[in-house]
């Protein structure tokens, strides 16, 4: 079994984990906060009725997407969940296309017409955000099948929730992706809850995701989702992994969600005391210790707050100018021709 706390050693007799180096952890660091400050400002625009429907936050789950991201090649593949909004960010998306989405704008990622759920961008690797729980597993096979057939070099990473791993769909993609040798990553982000029901009081195993792995002649991997530093390490083994043709990897990792499943759960099933447990070892806080450890100055770390904020700052003022998208484009891009007209 792999723990969180084999893949957060560092090289022999290095004393601290000093084989990620300065620049990738500063920019590991910038991009949680990006996501953090993104992610708020989301649900700041949610409570002003600027952002209408619903939508799903990662507060406090940011160091897996930030992880992932970092260690993955341009051409890498991403698939996410209604929970997308971070991993879109983390490959690149700016703020600003991605706040205009959810507030239905023009200047959206896609023009306002997909909304909190289903944030897509090729040209970033990011091949959707899927509502249907469990449906991007297989597709994420499919994508990965693809490069193993053209000799391809790039990695499909499909993300998803512990409830997905209840769903008839996670054991066919893994199976289907261990049999083939495909070069997929599945990554279960474990924040305990499926939707308003504890994962345990539903799932015969404790860890739904890691214990399941042998059934399908993979290695247990669990490790601490909350770690940005683990979870690249992770990432980055997984992806070398499927790159040399040696197939697909499981990684569960364990993290929590400081809201609700929704804006329209306020998390009251929870145990009293349990968010501010987690809230101890937020991403930021730890990985705030973890850049001082380094030598990494307070200023340092201010300015890269203080440039992200700004960024976010920009892009909301860009969005709430931005126009709403012209009632011309409605029933355009509903087939893969761009049209709507239906093909016999």
């Amino acid at each position: 079994m792999a723990t969180a706390k084999d893949r957060a050693a560092g090289p022999a007799g290095s004393g601290l984990n000093d084989d990620i180096g300065e620049e990738k952890r500063l920019a590991l660091y910038r991009s949680q906060v990006r996501l953090r400050e993104a992610e708020q400002r989301a649900y700041d625009l949610f409570l002003q009725n600027l952002v209408k429907g619903t939508s799903h936050l990662s507060l406090g789950q940011e160091a897996i997407a930030a992880g992932f991201a970092e260690a993955m090649q341009k051409g890498d593949l991403s698939f996410c969940t209604y929970r997308g909004h971070a991993h879109t960010l983390a490959r690149g998306v700016p703020v600003e296309k991605v706040l205009g989405e959810l507030m239905q704008r023009d200047n959206g990622l896609m023009r306002g017409k997909g909304g909190s759920m289903h944030l897509t961008s090729e040209e970033h690797g990011v091949m959707g955000s899927y509502a249907i729980i469990g449906a991007h597993l297989p597709i994420a096979c499919g994508a990965a099948w693809r490069a193993q057939y053209k000799g391809d070099k790039d990695v499909s990473v499909c993300f998803f929730g512990d409830g997905t791993t209840n769903i008839g769909a996670f054991h066919e993609a893994l199976n289907f992706a261990a049999v083939w040798k495909l070069p997929v990553v599945f990554v279960c982000e474990n924040n305990l809850y499926m939707e308003y029901t504890p994962i345990g009081d539903v799932t015969a195993v404790p860890h739904p995701a890691a214990d399941r792995a042998a059934a399908y002649g993979l290695e247990r991997i669990i490790v601490d989702g909350n770690d940005a530093d683990v979870v690249y390490r992770t990432a980055a083994a997984a992806f070398a992994k499927a790159r040399a043709g040696n197939g697909p990897s499981l990684i569960e990792c364990l993290t929590y969600r400081h809201s609700g499943h929704s804006r329209a759960d306020p998390g009251k099933y929870r145990p009293e005391g349990e968010l501010d447990r987690w809230k101890e070892r937020d991403p930021i806080k730890i990985y705030r210790d973890r850049l001082k450890q380094f030598g990494v100055s307070e200023k340092q770390m201010a300015d890269i707050e203080a440039s992200v904020r700004k960024e976010v700052d920009d892009a909301t003022e860009a969005c709430k100018a931005a126009p709403l998208p012209p009632v011309d484009i409605l029933t355009t891009d509903v087939y893969a021709d761009g049209g709507w007209a239906w093909r016999n």
